[in-house]
C-alpha cells in the first residue's frame, strides 16, 4: 500500500539538525576551553594571579583570555577564562614575570559567514522550499495539502474476491464484465464497444459496497484506488479540486487499475438543492465541477474503471449520472432468506460452531439484516459463548446475539416494582395472544419481561417463516392489531391504562397514516397520495424540498381515516383477548414466575387453551414495549 508521507516532517528534521551544528560550532569557536574543567575568572583576579605568579601559559584573543594555572606537585593543571578589558601594559606584565603567552587571530570572514551568512540562507531555503510547495499544485500545493489521500492497493494486499461476497449474485453477475474489461482492455474494442466509463453502487448502508469493489480489483488483479469523498472537501477553495486531479494522474499512471470513491454524495450533491443542503458551496462545486471534467477526460479504452458508492443515489447532481459518466447503477440490497444464508456461511467459517447450528434457521430470524448486521451476530454470537467458556458457538447463542442487536442488552438489575411486572407481564402476553389467534401472526419465538435497551420493559419475538415483500390492506390491519395487544391487555385486566403502549402506538399511527397517506388504502380519498416522495434507502428521510398542499378537509378526512383504522385494529385485538382471555393468563402467571416463555412452552400452552387459527405464517419481525 502507498500512503502519503506527513508533509515537511523530512524538512523540519534537516533545519533542526543543520540549526543545531551551527549552534554548536558558535559554541566552541567561542569556548576554546570547553575539552577541560574552566573556571571563569575576573580581570582583576586575573591580573592579581599574575602578580603572584600562578600563571603558566596565556592565550590571548581579541575577545578571550584563556590559559592554565600552575599546579602543585601530583596536580593536574586547572585552566581559566576571563573576558579581557584595553590594558597597554598586559604584555609588559606577562614578560616581567615570564609567563609564555601567544595571541590568535579571528577569522573575519568565517565568522561573518557563520553569523550573518549562513542563517540568513537557511532562512532563505525554508521560505523557497514552503513556496515551491504551494506552486506544486496537485503535487503537495499549501504543504502537500493537495495531495491525494487516496489509499492504493497493490494486488499482493487485494485479497478479497467473490468468494467473499454472497447475497448478492445478480450485482456480481452483472460486474463480471468489468473484471474481463480490466484483464484485457483491447477485446472490447474488437467490435467498438467500450466499457463503461463508471458505475454507480447503491444500497442501504451496511449492504456490501465497498467489498464488492475492493472484490472486483481482487478478482482482475489490478491496482485498487480508494477515497472517501469527504476527503476531497477542504476549508481552503480549490484544494478538493486538486485532490481529484491527483487522484485521477495516478489513476492514469497506474493503468489498467480501479478507482472507487466512497460516500459519493458528500462532494457529488446536487447543486439544485441550494445552501442550506450545501450543494451551493463553493468549495464543493469545485470540486464537483474538477470531477466531472476528470470523468470526461480519462479514457477508459486505457483500462480505467470509475467506481462509487452511495447509499442516497436521489440527492446526487444529475450531471453525475449522464450517460457517459456513471453510466450504470447496480442496486446491493439487503439479501433475502437465501442471500442471509450465504452470508452466513461466509462468516461463520471464522468461529468454531456446534452441530446443530443451521445457517438457513438463524438466516429465518433475521429478517431486514444487512450483510454488515450478519457479520455483527456472528461476532456477538462468538462473544457470548467465549463468554460462557463454551467448547463451540450454539444456537442458543445466534439467538442471544439477535436479541441483544435488536431490542438491546439486558438489564435484570433494573429494580421493578411487583405491580409493574404484573402490567408488563400481561401488556407482553396481550401482543402475543393477538398474534397467535390472528393466524398471521403464529410464530412467536419469545416472551420475555426483561427489561432491555432504552425504555423497553419487555418484548414478544415472532420469527417469520418467508420474506415479504408486500402487503395486503387486511395484514397491515393486522399488524396494528398485534401492536394494540397490549394496550387491549391492559384495558381488559386493569382498572387504568398506563404508558406502556406508547411505543406501540407510535407504530401502529405511522403504519394507518402510511396506508391512507401512501398506499391509496382509503375508501374516502380513494387512490391520491399525500406524502412527499421517500428514499427507499432511508427510514424517515425526505428526498424532495416540497410538500403537497393539503387542504383543511383533507387533513381532517385523513386523521378521521387513520382513527378508523386504528378502532378497526384495536376492536380485532381486544376480541381476540376476550376469547383467549384463559391462555393470556396463563401465560402472564407463567411470565412472572421464570420471566421469559419461549416457542417449546408457549404452543402446548396455546394448543391447550387458546381458540385462533394458526395455520398461517407471520411476516414480522419484534415488538417492544
Amino acid at each position: 500500500m502507498i500512503e502519503e508521507k506527513p508533509p515537511l516532517t523530512r524538512q523540519w528534521g534537516w533545519i533542526a539538525l543543520i540549526l543545531l551544528l551551527v549552534g554548536g560550532y558558535l559554541y566552541l569557536v567561542k569556548n576554546p576551553a570547553w575539552m577541560g574543567a574552566t573556571e571563569t575568572l575576573s580581570y582583576s583576579d586575573f591580573l592579581n594571579r599574575l602578580d603572584k605568579g600562578e600563571l603558566d601559559e596565556v592565550t590571548v584573543s581579541a575577545d578571550q583570555i584563556s590559559g592554565t594555572l600552575k599546579a602543585a606537585a601530583g596536580e593536574k593543571p586547572r585552566r581559566f577564562t576571563t573576558v579581557p578589558v584595553p590594558d597597554e601594559r598586559l604584555v609588559e606584565r606577562l614578560n616581567a614575570k615570564g609567563v609564555s603567552f601567544a595571541g590568535t587571530a579571528r577569522n573575519t570572514a568565517l565568522w561573518t559567514l557563520l553569523g550573518w551568512v549562513l542563517p540568513f540562507l537557511v532562512l532563505f531555503w525554508l521560505w523557497r522550499s514552503m513556496v515551491g510547495r504551494m506552486a506544486e499544485g496537485p503535487q503537495g500545493g499549501l504543504m502537500r495539502a493537495g495531495k491525494s489521500k487516496a489509499k492504493v492497493y497493490m494486488e499482493k494486499d487485494v485479497k478479497v474476491t467473490f468468494d467473499d461476497v454472497a447475497g448478492v449474485e445478480e450485482a456480481k453477475e452483472e460486474v463480471r464484465e468489468l473484471i474481463d474489461f480490466l484483464k484485457d482492455p483491447t477485446r472490447y474494442a474488437q467490435l467498438g464497444a467500450r466499457a463503461p466509463k463508471g458505475i454507480l453502487l447503491v444500497g442501504p448502508p451496511g449492504s456490501g459496497k465497498t467489498l464488492m469493489a475492493r472484490a472486483i480489483a481482487g478478482e482482475a488483479s489490478v491496482p485498487f484506488f480508494s477515497i472517501n469523498g469527504s476527503e476531497f472537501v477542504e476549508m481552503f477553495v480549490g484544494l478538493g479540486a486538486a485532490r481529484v486531479r491527483d487522484l485521477f494522474e495516478q489513476a492514469r499512471a497506474n493503468a489498467p487499475c480501479l478507482l472507487f470513491i466512497d460516500e459519493l454524495d458528500a462532494v457529488g450533491k446536487s447543486r439544485a438543492l441550494g445552501y442550506l443542503s450545501g450543494g451551493a458551496h463553493e468549495e464543493m462545486q469545485q470540486t464537483l465541477n474538477q470531477l466531472l471534467a476528470e470523468i470526461d477526460g480519462f479514457d477508459p479504452s486505457k483500462g480505467i474503471i470509475l467506481l462509487a458508492a452511495t447509499n442516497r443515489p436521489e440527492i446526487l447532481d444529475p450531471a453525475l449520472l449522464r450517460a457517459g459518466r456513471f453510466d450504470r447503477q447496480i442496486l446491493l440490497d439487503n439479501p433475502d432468506l437465501n442471500g442471509r444464508a450465504a452470508i452466513l456461511k461466509v462468516h461463520m467459517k471464522k468461529v468454531k460452531l456446534a452441530s446443530e447450528v443451521s445457517a438457513e434457521k438463524v438466516a429465518g430470524l433475521t429478517p431486514g439484516f444487512s450483510g454488515a448486521d450478519l457479520a455483527n451476530l456472528v461476532n456477538e454470537a462468538a462473544l457470548l459463548g467465549t463468554r460462557r467458556k463454551a467448547a463451540a458457538v450454539e444456537e442458543n447463542d445466534f439467538v442471544a446475539a439477535i436479541e441483544r442487536i435488536v431490542a438491546g442488552l439486558e438489564r435484570r438489575k433494573r429494580l421493578m416494582n411487583p405491580e409493574e411486572r404484573r402490567r408488563v407481564a400481561y401488556h407482553e402476553m396481550g401482543h402475543a395472544t393477538v398474534a397467535l389467534a390472528e393466524g398471521e401472526l403464529v410464530q412467536v419465538q419469545k416472551v420475555s419481561i426483561i427489561p432491555r435497551g432504552i425504555g423497553a420493559l419487555g418484548y414478544t419475538m415472532q420469527r417469520p417463516t418467508e420474506d415479504r415483500y408486500l402487503m395486503s390492506r387486511g395484514e397491515l390491519v393486522r399488524k396494528i392489531a398485534v401492536l394494540m395487544g397490549g394496550r387491549a391487555s391492559e384495558t381488559l385486566f386493569f382498572d387504568d391504562v398506563s404508558t406502556g403502549a406508547g411505543d406501540d402506538l407510535t407504530k401502529a399511527t405511522n403504519i394507518a397514516r402510511a396506508m391512507v397517506t401512501e398506499y391509496g388504502m382509503s375508501g374516502k380519498l380513494g387512490l391520491a397520495t399525500f406524502e412527499v416522495e421517500r428514499s427507499p434507502f432511508l427510514q424517515g428521510a425526505t428526498t424532495a424540498s416540497r410538500r403537497m398542499e393539503i387542504s383543511e378537509e383533507t387533513s381532517r378526512i385523513i386523521d378521521g381515516e387513520v382513527k378508523s383504522i386504528l378502532d378497526e385494529a384495536y376492536q380485532r385485538a381486544a376480541q381476540a383477548i376476550e376469547r383467549n382471555r384463559k391462555f393470556l393468563e396463563a401465560g402472564a402467571k407463567r411470565l412472572l414466575e421464570v420471566e421469559t416463555i419461549d416457542q417449546k412452552e408457549l404452543q402446548p400452552l396455546w394448543q391447550e387453551l387458546g381458540t385462533g387459527d394458526d395455520k398461517k405464517k407471520p411476516p414480522v419481525a419484534v415488538v417492544r414495549t
